[in-house]
């Protein structure tokens, strides 16, 4: 987002399919996006386009139409798929009906899809990914009826929703009441991690807002100019000649500068607002990733409890010689064997999660470094235009400088 051009550190630049190091590689770049439909039924449509050398993949090159819905499809799949990874977030829907196809909206969400899409084609696992593959190579068709043989949860009835709300609640309800105490996972590296994680979200989120003001600020201040500059056109209109001069390039010189101010707060809100606004969602994400480490974290926590209290079962059972020990024994191996699957789930969250981690840090250090580097260097630019501008004006004004 520090250009429309903009490349992540997470995403791969353009390659060629003849790249001398033979090195594997997928790059894929988001464009013109178009309005299909009408009303209710309109939505935008992009053009994708990836290059690579992946085997796995038809050709080096392939262009494919994709919406947002699709978008939303893959990143749901690779979350339900790469647990303890922290899958890229998507930009969020408009809200405001009359802001969805303004072009500003437009070319806001198109580039946050080419940084999402490119984040997970750089990445080491996920870009390995089927659902990928089905993403950037299969026509329209193929991808609309494999969006329509989703099964899972995302294909529940209402009436199975309501179902899972009403447990939830229930479950949520004997916890208030201190009917059950939930298993949390604790340790000094973990509650350092999740007081930094909900910290960074805090301090993003109002460095978000602030960006916001400023860009609102910038297009206030190019809009007061504006019709200053028009103002006092008008008003060197009715004065003599060398008066009249002065007034009317005062008047051009705030027009001038109104453009330029407008021009500013474009670039903030793309290159300073945005990113900044992407990293909310990031850490949004990395919540979820510690939510799926949580529940892998109670169920293995259960099931070894559960397997120590059927071992002492069975150890009775065995002691006194009953019919029903043989029984018990084949039980005890298949929740053993249960219970050593969900302690590797949990392990490898983790372990997924401290990479992850590592490479978030990373990438937030060079990509947030460069947000802040654009918005000192647009900055400093935009306050030696309007003071050149200015001064400029002072011995036309009978001052000098």
């Amino acid at each position: 987002m520090i250009s429309t051009q903009r490349t992540f550190s997470g995403s791969s630049p353009s390659q060629s399919p003849r790249s001398p190091s033979g090195q594997p590689f997928l790059s894929v770049s988001v464009t013109d996006p178009v309005k299909l439909g009408n009303g209710v039924q309109a939505y935008i449509s992009y053009r994708v386009m990836s290059k690579t050398n992946m085997p796995e993949y038809q050709g080096q090159e392939k262009i494919v139409i994709r919406r947002y819905s699709d978008f939303v499809w893959l990143r749901d799949r690779l979350a339900d798929k790469f647990k303890g990874i922290f899958i890229p977030p998507l930009p969020e829907k408009s809200a405001v009906e009359k802001f969805r196809f303004s072009a500003e909206f437009i070319e806001m969400r198109r580039q946050a899809l080419d940084v999402f899409i490119n984040r997970v084609a750089s990445h080491t696992e996920l870009k390995q990914s089927e659902d990928l593959r089905i993403f950037l190579q299969e026509d329209e068709e193929t991808m609309e009826r494999t969006r329509s043989q989703e099964t899972g949860i995302f294909k529940k009835k209402p009436s199975e929703f309501m179902q899972i709300f009403k447990d939830v609640q229930s479950k949520v309800s004997d916890v208030v009441l201190g009917k059950e105490k939930p298993v949390e996972e604790s340790s000094p590296e973990y509650e350092k991690l999740k007081h930094y994680i909900f910290e960074l979200e805090d301090h993003l989120a109002e460095a978000q807002k602030q960006a916001f003001r400023l860009v609102k600020r910038h297009r206030e201040l190019g809009q007061s100019l504006s019709d200053f500059g028009k103002a006092i056109k008008l008003l060197g209109a009715c004065e003599g000649e060398s008066l009249g001069k002065a007034f009317s390039e005062l008047g051009s010189k705030s027009e001038m500068m109104s453009i330029k101010l407008q021009k500013e707060a474009h670039n903030l809100l793309m290159n300073f607002e945005e990113p900044l606004k992407d990293y909310v969602r990031a850490v949004q994400s990395i919540k979820v990733t510690m939510t799926d480490r949580a529940n892998a974290f109670r169920q293995h926590y259960e099931l070894a409890e559960t397997i120590r209290l059927k071992e002492i079962n069975l150890d009775k059972l065995t002691l006194i010689r009953s019919d029903r020990a043989g029984e018990a024994e084949i039980e005890f191996r298949e929740l053993k064997a249960e219970s050593e699957e969900a302690t590797r789930r949990y392990e490898t969250i983790v372990k997924l999660m401290n990479e992850e981690l590592s490479r978030f840090q990373e990438q937030k250090t060079a990509e947030l470094g460069l947000a802040f580097h654009e918005f000192a260097k647009g900055q400093a630019k935009l306050s030696h235009d309007i003071a050149d501008a200015w001064r400029s004006l002072l011995p036309k004004l009978g001052v000098s400088s």
